[in-house]
């Protein structure tokens, strides 16, 4: 009764956006077919009517399901799944609630429907790493159920999930009963003496280190690996991204060249000679983390981790940097990444790293959705003060509080 109560009131205080924009979206309404450009403008010109539709959504079972249909069965999310009460960022009254996700299968362009995957060095796999922890466990479902809700060919994806402090297989299981996945342990203690103070608590945490250690972690087998934070959702065939040609580089990711490269570090770092030339003879362009094409050979052949420890080390010392992990990553593979769309990270999404403002999306097509920032989508909807944008991470949500 609480939800509805909080959803009608949300619905009030966006009737009269609704109503003028009205008889406009009336004369332009299209057949739905996912997410497209021209949806993305609209999306910008009547952000009122996002609102209402992600109201819609919520109180409407079927329309969590997004195309390709083919790809996904037509059964609804049913029964409610809990997790005992726990200690974060909620109440100890609160429990993990997930509802089951609908089953899934693949469609007949996939092939070979009738042959058994083998287990994780299966080369038809597609292989996408993800951490998962307490505080951000809503978000990494709702990123795999995007996933998944997307894929052409959904069973032939294995999830690889990095955890440090909790035991989340069962209800992960649970909520995806079909879901090709293995839980990887990381320790904290391997990066806690390396780890500087941040201009944001939250990026000071271990496991935002684990994706240096995929190399390790993973089966020497897994030969490709995408990363993907866990305040994201897919709204493409993530097929799409794993076949990006990477050439002669390590990793692959969207590259902002117009950002202003020489403010992700200090002044002290740019002054002294012994850590800027680094940069000599390179092109280096800001790169987002959250998103990352890898090939784990090359990168095993070459050590890249032992480079980028080395990094977090100096700035220990020095103190060259002030986000995180981002900066050791661009030490040492700025200028020397495979460029990929940028539909494949429309980032920034959940503002920047103090007021965590609402953002618009970046000019262009649209294959991922990125709440990178510190505004979360579900913070922001559960506190009733979402964001216009918010409603498009809204579908892929499983959460539900308890009875």
């Amino acid at each position: 009764m609480a939800d509805l109560k909080r959803i009608l009131l949300f619905f009030r205080s966006s009737l009269f956006i609704l109503l003028a924009d009205w008889l406009d979206f009336k004369s332009k309404k299209k057949k739905r077919r996912g997410i497209c450009s021209s949806k993305i403008l609209w999306i910008r010109r009547f952000s009122g009517f996002f609102f209402a539709a992600m109201l819609m959504i919520i109180l409407s079972p079927s329309l969590h399901s997004f195309p390709p249909a083919e790809a996904i069965k037509s059964s609804h999310l049913d029964s409610y799944l809990r997790l005992p009460s726990y200690q974060a960022s909620h109440s100890s009254k609160d429990r993990f609630s997930f509802r089951k996700a609908s089953g899934f299968r693949n469609a007949d362009e996939c092939g070979f429907t009738d042959r058994k995957i083998t287990g994780v060095c299966d080369p038809s796999l597609v292989h996408v790493a993800i951490t998962l922890d307490v505080v951000y466990l809503r978000g990494s479902i709702a990123a795999v159920h995007s996933i998944l809700q997307h894929s052409l060919c959904p069973e032939n994806i294995f999830f690889h999930f990095i955890v440090s402090d909790a035991d989340l297989e069962t209800l992960v299981r649970s909520t995806i009963p079909q879901l090709k996945f293995k839980v990887y342990y990381f320790d904290p203690e391997i990066v806690r003496n390396l780890i500087s103070s941040s201009v944001r608590q939250a990026l000071e945490q271990p496991l935002n280190y684990a994706r240096n250690y995929l190399a390790d972690l993973l089966e020497p087998c897994v030969r490709r690996v995408i990363y993907l934070d866990s305040d994201l959702v897919v709204v493409d065939d993530i097929t799409k991204l794993w076949i990006t040609n990477l050439g002669s580089r390590t990793i692959g990711a969207p590259e902002y060249c117009h950002a202003n490269f020489t403010n992700y570090f200090t002044g002290g770092f740019w002054s002294d000679q012994r850590f800027s030339r680094t940069f000599k003879g390179r092109k280096p362009c800001y790169f987002n983390t959250g998103v990352m094409v890898i090939d784990l050979v090359k990168w095993r052949g070459v050590g890249y981790t032992k480079r980028i420890e080395r990094w977090m080390q100096i700035q220990k010392r020095y103190r060259i940097y002030e986000l995180g992990s981002l900066p050791p990553f661009l030490l040492v593979f700025a200028g020397r990444v495979a460029p990929i769309e940028h539909r494949w990270n429309q980032h920034g999404l959940g503002g920047d790293n103090v007021k965590g403002s609402c953002r618009e999306l970046h000019p262009g097509p649209v294959s991922l959705l990125h709440w990178s920032g510190s505004g979360k989508p579900w913070l922001r909807l559960d506190s009733n003060r979402p964001c216009p944008l918010d409603a498009l991470w809204a579908p892929y949500d499983l959460y539900g509080h308890p009875h």
